[in-house]
């Protein structure tokens, strides 16, 4: 379960300002893994296994805007790309 400071349901996944910062953050929830690259836009990723993003298999990836919407947007896709498996 996500903590206080998450802002997914699903996902640990930091604060806007994280990505602000020029951070990368990567996380999984069971076999799903995402990474989320800053850089002039936020890059999300993912894929299901163990390996790390420079070995895996990316199955999805999308570029957003660097802004607090697109941050929010970009929580929303992977969790709808999450939900989508689950069925």
């Amino acid at each position: 379960m996500p903590s206080k400071t998450s802002v997914s349901r699903i996902f640990e996944i930091p604060k806007f300002y994280y990505f602000e910062s020029k951070n990368d953050y990567s996380g999984s929830v069971g076999d799903f893994a995402y990474k989320i690259k800053y850089g002039e836009k936020l890059t999300a990723l993912s894929w299901h296994g163990r390996l790390c993003s420079e070995k895996a298999n990316i199955e999805h990836e999308k570029e957003f805007e660097l802004s607090q919407e697109g941050f929010d947007e970009m929580v929303k896709w992977l969790e709808d790309i999450y939900n989508a498996d689950k069925k």
